[in-house]
């Protein structure tokens, strides 16, 4: 068993880092070719003068030149790309050790394998916040050398840093999407379905690859996308600051207000985690993993509404003025923590809907799983019927956290909040990546060969993992929201734009268009995972029926040449999707203008959120409806159960189909939002000295 767990380990490391390397190497001809671009563009507004500039806001001061501002947001945007890469890299170089140790420490227990997996996804989580925090603010004080006392040019080449980091993001999500789920369908079709063997089977040749994927999908992808919600609603709330009286004054400590925030979100999380692991409860059977960890989240959201509260009080000025759309609004420091605490306790509340939609503790994965009796269409129009259903109370909560962030402290209340769901990011990722830790997990034990009892022990912690990368997820697409409002307000702040009127034909085009981009996308990805899937399918199947011995377990699969399918349509799908969301802010700002821009990002924010939302909800729930069946703890599930039956191999059907929905299509939504609107703010002087070329004819 030992050669076995050794080999089964190693292979999974080398096909991930050999995948990792050969995409960013993709990724890095990108990073170097679009900085060159921001040079170009944002150089270009003041002709390349290097000859001071009467500033955009203050037109009595004078700022640094443009050219100046188009280095700088150059140098950011490669921080950001960079930090972003090694974010996730080095959060999957975590996952993927802590696998294995997951597996043998299941050999003592659930409760040993379950601490194991947690505190891997908190070394993740740690790092990932403690990385971005400190890289941002190292660049703010070393930027700050030059431009001095020019705070409106320094804050506007900071935002070149959440361009990087969600740009590194969506090539990350969405090539490792492609990959998991074409290596995941492929496995499941055709083992489970056709060949009736186990999951995560050693004679299944996908086997490897969807083992692979799930590193590189759930693992490196999270890590890069969140890191990217965190560096752009820090820069959002930036923006806005540095022409506030923050900025106005050169109170660097209020300034720092947003850096502050998540500081504090990573003592508080430090603190939360000592509840999950046996410091001061121990895990000891299965059926208390899930609330330990529905713990976390409500645990890190009370101790971090006092954190807020000293943190405003402490560092914020009693009252100050907040920029809003050419006037300065009075605020006063108790209205800022309502909005940082407004969208802490979104955050905390879409968490419990996700969980209440996507755990089979609840009605909703029960009635999806009965659903499965009369066949995989039933079990496909429940799971549908749940995910649309799941948007409502999220979306409420988003719209209520708005209204009242902008109502206190207008675009830079909505830039807090977003903070303020992102503050216990640290918790978030911990209890996100340890889904797939202990999926992995699971996966290695039975290509191990290890006991059976071992493999039920990982299955129970997989069950739980699948409702907390799903919370996981919730929070992404939440923040995702308030982010990309908050970058959309920075946007127009930046191109003059006073109001928005739907009225104008501009802006009503860009509107609908905004709203088909994410129908367009998903497309996209959506295809992608089947062309890719179609090709898996096709080689599992020739490996069974061509090569004999397979079944009997003499001889082993050709694992290599389907991690070779994986890899090839990873890195060929994923350059149009990429391509859509980076090129239309360009295309639409060079040729529309900005009023045209405006409507296509808050088109794009109104759909996508919920298409994100019921996407990853509704492929939450097919696969534990199907985990539901498998484990049969209930006298209901056993009557559905057991696996090999009709109704189980309706659910597998129903969680083939929702895998590229809640591990593709709906992460890879929340990134799209959010990185049009920030390329949109980056590229806005450009847009407002010289977009809009189709009208000026």
């Amino acid at each position: 068993m030992c050669n076995l767990l050794i080999w089964t380990i190693e292979a999974i490391c080398f096909c991930i880092t050999s995948f990792l390397f050969t995409e960013y190497q993709y990724v890095g001809v990108f990073m170097v070719a679009f900085a060159i671009l921001i040079f170009l563009f944002l150089g270009s507004v003041e002709g390349f003068s290097t000859k001071h500039q009467p500033c955009t806001y203050d037109k009595e001061k004078l700022c640094k030149p443009a050219v100046v501002t188009a280095i700088f947001s150059t140098l950011s945007f490669l921080l950001g790309a960079i930090t972003s890469v090694v974010s996730g890299f080095l959060g999957m170089k975590i996952a993927t050790y802590a696998n294995a140790r997951t597996a043998l420490e299941a050999r003592k227990g659930v409760g040993r394998a379950f601490i194991v997996a947690f505190r891997s996804g908190a070394v993740m989580g740690f790092f990932l916040a403690a990385n971005g925090l400190l890289v941002l603010y190292i660049t703010i004080n070393l930027f700050k050398i030059y431009y001095g006392d020019d705070w409106e040019g320094l804050f506007e080449a900071i935002t070149g840093y959440g361009l990087g980091g969600s740009s590194m993001a969506m090539f990350g999500r969405v090539g490792g999407g492609i990959y998991t789920k074409a290596a995941d369908v492929g496995a499941d079709l055709v083992g489970k379905v056709e060949r009736n063997i186990p999951e995560d089977d050693p004679r299944n040749p996908a086997v490897i690859a969807d083992n692979v994927g799930d590193n590189v999908g759930d693992i490196a992808g999270m890590g890069s996308d969140l890191f990217g919600s965190y560096a752009e609603s820090s820069c959002a709330a930036l923006v806005v600051a540095s022409i506030s009286s923050f900025g106005i004054t050169h109170d660097f400590t209020a300034m720092c207000y947003p850096l502050l925030i998540s500081s504090m979100g990573i003592l508080v999380c430090l603190i939360t985690t000592l509840f999950a692991t046996e410091d001061f409860f121990e895990i000891k059977v299965a059926k208390e993993i899930e609330p330990s960890l529905k713990k976390q989240l409500v645990i890190s959201t009370i101790l971090m509404t006092l954190g807020i509260a000293i943190v405003t009080w402490t560092c914020v000025p009693s009252t100050f003025t907040i920029f809003n759309f050419g006037t300065q609004n009075v605020v006063k420091n108790w209205k800022l923590f309502l909005c940082v605490s407004v969208g802490l306790w979104a955050g905390l509340i879409i968490g419990i809907v996700t969980e209440y939609h996507t755990s089979n503790a609840y009605s909703p994965v029960q009635e999806v799983a009965d659903s499965c009796r009369t066949g995989a269409a039933t079990n496909v129009i429940f799971g549908l019927a749940l995910g649309y259903k799941s948007v409502i109370i999220p979306i409420f909560a988003i719209a209520i956290s708005i209204f009242v962030s902008f109502t206190f402290a207008a675009m830079y209340g909505i830039a807090v909040a977003a903070l303020g769901m992102l503050s216990t990011i640290a918790t978030g990722l911990a209890i996100d990546a340890y889904g797939p830790i202990s999926d992995n997990a699971g996966g290695i034990a039975e290509m191990a060969a290890m006991s059976h009892r071992i493999r039920e022990r990982t299955d129970a912690l997989d069950a739980a993992g699948n409702t907390t990368a799903a919370i996981g997820k919730g929070f992404a697409i939440g923040s995702a929201a308030l982010v990309s409002f908050a970058l959309y307000g920075a946007f127009v702040s930046r191109a003059g734009i006073t109001t928005v009127d739907l009225l104008t034909p501009k802006v009503f085009i860009g509107l609908i268009v905004g709203a088909m981009l994410p129908y367009w996308f998903s497309a996209m990805t959506m295809k992608s995972v089947g062309i890719a899937a179609l090709k898996m399918v096709e080689e599992v199947r020739r490996q069974f029926n061509t090569i004999p011995g397979i079944m009997d377990g003499h001889m082993k699969p050709d694992y290599a040449t389907c991690v070779q399918i994986s890899t090839d349509a990873s890195f060929k799908e994923m350059i149009p999707p990429g391509a859509l969301v980076m090129l239309t802010p360009l295309i639409v700002g060079v040729f529309f203008g900005f009023e045209t821009l405006s409507g296509v990002l808050a088109g794009s924010l109104v759909s996508g959120v919920q298409i994100a939302i019921s996407a990853s909800n509704t492929g939450g729930a097919w696969d534990n409806a199907k985990k539901y069946i498998e484990a049969g703890a209930s006298a209901h599930a056993r009557n559905l159960g057991p696996k090999g039956s009709e109704p189980h191999k309706a659910a597998v059907m129903g969680d083939t189909i929702g895998d590229p929905l809640k591990d593709t299509l709906g992460p890879s939504l929340n990134i799209l939002i959010k990185l049009m609107a920030v390329e949109s703010l980056v590229f806005a002087p450009f847009f407002a000295a010289h977009g809009g070329l189709l009208f000026k004819i």
